[in-house]
């Protein structure tokens, strides 16, 4: 099952990798982190960890190669000295609005041949695997 589920990822991750890349110049990571910033305005870097499952160095990279071009940028984090914030820039802002309906026309063509009730229990049951994954990963 990890190997299916890897296999299908990757499928998924690098079709729409090709499609950013191209048209926007964007990386898969940086998405992952536009998106998170789109929904929360303002997250850490630890925060953006947490909610991506990416590792560190991936947020970091991402973050440093968005900031160079001016999509987000970065503030003192106010309860802690140590921390910043990362928020879209209006760039960012405008940036994610237009590639979100290109995301959304990706999911439609990846789920046509499913049923609705089919497609609401694989993201029932991809939740439960990623809590598992995370309960067993400590």
């Amino acid at each position: 099952m990890p190997y299916r589920l890897s296999v299908a990822s990757n499928a998924v991750s690098g079709l729409i990798a090709r499609a950013y890349e191209d048209r926007f110049g964007l990386t898969i990571p940086q998405w992952r982190l536009i998106c998170v910033l789109a929904e929360d305005l303002a997250l850490s870097q630890v925060d953006i960890v947490a909610r991506t499952g990416m590792d560190k160095v991936t947020v970091s990279r991402a973050a440093q190669g968005l900031l160079n071009r001016r999509i987000v940028s970065r503030s003192e984090h106010k309860r802690d000295g140590r921390s910043h914030m990362l928020a879209l820039t209006k760039e960012g802002a405008h940036l994610h609005s237009e590639i979100a309906p290109l995301a959304l026309a990706y999911e439609a063509a990846l789920i046509a041949g499913l049923a609705p009730s089919e497609v609401a229990m694989l993201k029932r049951l991809l939740s439960r695997l990623q809590g598992a994954a995370q309960a067993l990963g400590g």
